[in-house]
């Protein structure tokens, strides 16, 4: 299992901070059940009802924003999830389903990606 830091993934010292403005989205699963009168009755479904979703941008050295689309693409292939800390957060494990990288200058660039937590029995 991988961790999403500078050592692992091999940017420069802050190279895998991302930038102010990242934005966590929240969505409990629940069920809800319509009674009458108004009345309503909520269950959650399974364990981990509330999963985050991390919207996160890097605005980094051209070589940085290669590591870390290298990492991202090694976890897209072998399937697996990576420890990571979000902003004021407790180390998880995370999936990233969507990246994308642009170069708005020369030797720099920005990655955008998604970041996903998930639940593993190991």
């Amino acid at each position: 299992m991988a961790t999403f830091d500078d050592t692992t993934v091999g940017t420069s010292t802050g190279g895998t901070i991302p930038k102010y403005g990242a934005r966590k989205q929240s969505n409990p699963r629940t069920t809800v059940v319509q009674l009458g009168d108004g009345y309503e009755h909520r269950a959650r479904i399974g364990l981990n009802i509330d999963p985050k979703v991390w919207t996160l941008q890097w605005d980094v050295s051209e070589s940085d924003a290669d590591a870390i689309e290298t990492f991202l693409e090694a976890r897209a292939v072998d399937g697996a999830f990576f420890n990571w800390s979000p902003p004021a957060g407790t180390v998880g494990k995370w999936v990233c389903p969507t990246f994308s990288k642009s170069i708005p200058y020369l030797n720099r660039a920005t990655i955008s990606a998604t970041f996903r937590e998930v639940f593993d029995v190991g």
